[in-house]
């Protein structure tokens, strides 16, 4: 019997990599997975954090908008970037250990209603680089069968962080999951780092430290009402968010309140993440709410979001905070091997359950 077919008691490496929306850097992670009788158990080896080169970001952030012929040579590109970093992340006795390496990308197009998505970051370059097996393109299989691509966290969730009632992350978006009758559901809920970010850059800085320039700011009641009328948030789930929606009908609202200071947009922005929040979840018993991602380490964000929440918000530890995404797309890349379903349609509103990924072998 393959090893990776065992039921229980086999440990398994890999290095999950993750590229979020809000451009912070490449997160990679040295996972391992032990299946016992009671389920998965993981443990995260060793994780960091890589800042992209400054070309190879900004042509990141404007991905969408190259011809054709750029736009593959940059996913080219982009694997050998990703290739090369866990080459230097790697030791000599952890690149003998890891047996796949699940990669995500970064999401350069997502348009479920049009069935199409699209993460760049070449498995092929990352295999042959490393020599290490790559799954890659996580989301077009639930796509094609009529899901939103997303979220994909769920399927870690139910599996890894089961004694929570709610797991929420704070990324370039915000999304939140949580099991109702034996089902997971899940769905994106707004826009939290990649609007944060954006709009500490405008006066220099790459985050809002803490929260710092919001907690200075006062809400504007315009400016909110127009983000909180944005008709995603009265559709239901499951449903997700790309950058198409958040370039053409998210950020022009701020852009439309420029008489405001950057600490007011902060401030009201921070209000509208954290009522976009107690609204789509008021329905729900209170609960524990696991809270990872780059915005958990936002104390002015976890203030707000508290404050108008019922539940209560548990931040782990600093490793599970920030490579949770990392973490879970390592699992989903070993639950493809095994040809286990990783994305739930619970989740995503696909037809039914699938086991989604791309295998690149040398």
């Amino acid at each position: 019997m393959n090893d990776l077919a065992s039921p229980s008691g086999h440990r398994y490496e890999l290095a999950g990599v993750m590229s979020g929306s809000s451009l912070d850097g490449l997160d990679v992670a040295h996972c391992v997975f032990t299946r016992t009788a009671q389920g998965w158990e993981y443990e995260i080896i060793k994780a960091e954090t890589f800042t992209y080169p400054a070309g190879l970001r900004e042509e990141l952030h404007k991905l969408s908008q190259i011809p054709a012929e750029a736009f593959a040579h940059l996913s080219v590109r982009l694997g050998h970037y990703i290739g090369d970093t866990l080459k230097r992340f790697f030791s000599e006795s952890e690149e003998s250990r890891i047996r796949y390496i699940a990669s995500h990308g970064h999401t350069a197009f997502h348009n479920p209603a049009e069935g199409y998505t699209c993460q760049i970051g070449d498995g092929a370059s990352i295999a042959a680089i490393t020599g290490i097996p790559t799954i890659t393109d996580f989301r077009s299989m639930d796509v094609a069968l009529g899901g939103q691509g997303a979220p994909l966290v769920p399927i870690g969730d139910a599996l890894l962080f089961h004694q929570y009632e709610f797991c929420l992350n704070l990324g370039g978006y915000s999304n939140i999951s949580w099991s109702e009758q034996g089902r997971r559901r899940a769905f994106d809920i707004s826009p939290v780092n990649k609007a944060i970010n954006l709009l500490a850059r405008q006066i220099g800085r790459d985050i809002d430290f803490n929260g710092s320039l919001a907690r200075k700011g006062n809400i504007s009641p315009s400016l909110l009402a127009a983000l909180n009328n944005l008709d995603y948030y009265r559709q239901p789930p499951p449903k997700s968010l790309g950058d198409g929606w958040f370039n053409q009908q998210f950020m022009p609202l701020i852009h439309q309140h420029q008489d405001l200071s950057v600490a007011d947009q902060l401030r009201t922005l921070y209000e509208h993440i954290a009522l976009q929040l107690a609204a789509h979840t008021r329905h729900l018993p209170p609960g524990k709410m696991l809270v990872t991602g780059g915005g958990a380490h936002n104390t002015f964000l976890m203030e707000v979001l508290q404050h108008h929440t019922p539940h209560r918000l548990i931040k782990p530890s600093p490793k599970v905070i920030d490579f949770k995404e990392a973490l879970i797309f390592a699992l989903m890349g070993l639950l493809r091997i095994r040809n286990e379903n990783n994305c739930l349609a619970s989740a995503t509103g696909a037809s039914r359950d699938n086991c989604g990924g791309v295998v690149h072998t040398i």
